[in-house]
């Protein structure tokens, strides 16, 4: 996973932040390593490297730590950056980048303190595949559109195949999956509700 949120070297700064907020979300609840591998199924060694900006997390890893916290990766990203502006420039979007799945995510519209929904551009390259055990909250609104490309989406089992144009619109309670079969990439826009 790459962060970059102000265009320097995004190792040195997001993901270091990353950690520290991370170990602060755990000793805010006063859990062990112990305890929280056991609630997110994450091994201790993992969670302790993260925590020290050892390792680059992976999407999979930081939704599990964003259900047992009860944030969306959003919400999760925007605490580790400065106060979000109401006006978001193109240039100023945190874009993040998990290279092992693939999946390039731009923070269009971040979360910002006293809205519940956010904006978010997602793409895929062909060939990616990133399947999610459980929401980040429970109930989380998502409206999923896409704009280039073609995407098929789990949503526990049932799967949904989405051309250019298409949009499907669902709240989140169990296991979903994103996938883009291709040949080419796809680029979609999600609209996502806190409940």
């Amino acid at each position: 996973m790459k962060l970059s949120l102000d265009g320097g070297d995004p190792q040195d700064t997001v993901d270091a932040r990353l950690g520290v907020r991370l170990a602060e979300l755990r000793a805010e609840r006063g859990w062990s390593l112990g305890e929280l591998a056991e609630r997110s199924g994450v091994s201790r060694s993992t969670l302790s490297r993260a925590e020290h900006a050892e390792i680059s997390p992976t999407a999979s890893l930081l939704n599990r730590l964003c259900h047992v916290y009860g944030r969306t990766m959003s919400q999760l990203l925007s605490e580790v950056e400065a106060e979000p502006a109401l006006l978001v420039r193109a240039a100023e979007q945190p874009v993040w980048e998990d290279r092992s799945s693939g999946f390039v995510r731009r923070s269009v519209s971040p979360p910002h303190a006293g809205l519940r929904a956010e904006v978010v551009e997602g793409r895929l390259t062909a060939g990616a595949d990133i399947a999610y055990d459980r929401p980040p909250v429970p109930g989380l609104e998502q409206h999923i559109w896409v704009l280039e490309g073609a995407l098929d989406v789990t949503v526990q089992e049932t799967e949904h195949h989405l051309d250019a144009g298409d949009c499907l619109r669902m709240r989140v309670w169990g296991s979903t999956r994103f996938r883009c079969a291709g040949p080419g990439a796809v680029r979609y826009v999600l609209a996502v509700v806190l409940p």
